[in-house]
């Protein structure tokens, strides 16, 4: 086993290979993320994005490689040890918000804080904080039903980011929005990683959207074709 990576990596990828059902979804993919980046993953709907946001984030386990979490190995985890890293140090936001359909919003973005054992008027506190930064406040006592897809998606982008986890995972998480609404939901979350230092992994497919990144790698056919010079990052207030 190669030793632990360098301690400014957050997150360390060696040789990564996964199949879904016999069919190369990575093919060896290497990479490093530091400590309080945005990195953007970048390429063409069926390059891997999806699939390296799973293996970096414990989700899926990989068929062959080394994935590191500081200096804890992650692919050595079980399915126990996996659940336990992304509940305790990973947030997540899809392209769908998969929200708690009994909960209102506010109960939603509260749930993961009152799991890790945050006081409950606490928990509720920071969920209605980050409802109104994600401009959904007036949606706090509503449940997911009674809300459109957009509102919805903004509260789920809340929920992962009330925790305030080392490292967010964000995977085509502005799908469900209008041109409009990406751009503040994007400039929400660059402005939220930098300020709480937060590492943010984020997978797209819309070349626009990757500009408030710090760094950008480019899938193709499972394999990283191209990782740019660093360029200035949007500043997340413009």
């Amino acid at each position: 086993m190669s030793a632990a990576p360098p301690d400014n990596d957050v997150l360390w990828a060696r040789g990564i290979v996964k199949s879904h059902h016999g069919t190369p979804a990575l093919r060896g993919v290497s990479l490093r993320v530091r400590e309080g980046e945005m990195l953007a993953v970048t390429g063409p709907r069926g390059s891997g994005k999806s699939t390296l946001l799973g293996c970096l984030s414990a989700q899926l386990p990989v068929d062959e490689g080394e994935v590191w979490f500081h200096s804890a190995p992650v692919h050595t985890l079980g399915r126990a040890g996996r659940e336990r890293l992304r509940r305790e140090r990973f947030g997540w936001v899809g392209s769908e918000p998969h929200l708690v359909p009994e909960l209102t919003a506010r109960e939603n973005v509260a749930l993961p804080l009152l799991l890790a054992g945050a006081g409950h008027r606490a928990a509720h506190r920071a969920a209605t904080e980050w409802l109104d930064r994600l401009d959904v406040a007036d949606c706090a006592k509503l449940r997911p039903a009674d809300l459109p897809q957009d509102r919805r998606q903004r509260i789920a982008v809340a929920r992962a980011l009330a925790p305030e986890p080392p490292v967010v995972f964000a995977d085509d998480p502005t799908a469900p929005l209008h041109r409009d609404a990406r751009e503040q939901v994007l400039r929400i979350l660059a402005s939220a990683a930098r300020s709480h230092h937060l590492t943010l992994v984020l997978a797209t497919h819309d070349p626009e959207l990757a500009r408030y990144a710090d760094r950008t790698v480019h899938l193709v056919d499972g394999r990283i074709a191209a990782e740019p010079a660093a360029v200035p990052a949007v500043p997340a207030g413009h």
